[in-house]
């Protein structure tokens, strides 16, 4: 019985290590400018399924098809910009982590900025007009008022 209970065990020990490396991929590249490559550009590419996760972090299926295809096509001699292209084709403008610069984006890239501007301008008007306020020089009729309540103050 004892004989039994360690080879299970050591099983039981070993079997989620066996599952963890289950999941890795291996990469063969002859190059290693290629590898980096591979590696920025699974960094830079937004998983479809996943909310805010890489292709190269991610475990979804449809991240290992991406991963596959941009292997390919570094493999078939494509460009970044060439598998970039091919990769917002088939999955829209959602996998690129730093939209391009378009038409349709310049809201995007450009209401940050504007905003910006816009507090500023604000902040300017808001203390130029408190300057105003405050540097205005007190009317015959408000200073006379003004002694009077100090007067007032002081004899209470």
């Amino acid at each position: 019985m004892a004989r039994m209970i360690r080879p299970l065990l050591a099983l039981l020990i070993l079997l989620p290590l066996f599952a963890l490396a289950g999941g890795i991929e291996v990469r063969q590249f002859d190059d290693p400018v290629l590898e980096r490559r591979y590696q920025d550009l699974t960094a830079t590419l937004r998983c479809p399924k996943c909310q805010n996760q890489a292709i190269d972090d991610s475990d979804s299926p449809i991240a290992g098809d991406m991963r596959d295809r941009v292997y390919t096509l570094l493999q078939d001699g494509r460009s970044d910009k060439e598998i970039l292209d091919f990769m917002v084709n088939r999955f829209g403008d959602y996998v690129l982590y730093n939209p391009r610069l378009e038409g349709r984006t310049l809201l995007l890239w450009g209401l940050p900025a504007a905003l910006v501007l816009l507090g500023a301008l604000v902040v300017v008007l808001m203390v130029r007009a408190r300057r105003r306020t405050s540097a205005r020089e007190l009317s015959a009729e408000e200073r006379a008022r003004l002694d009077a309540l100090i007067k007032r103050e002081r004899t209470e």
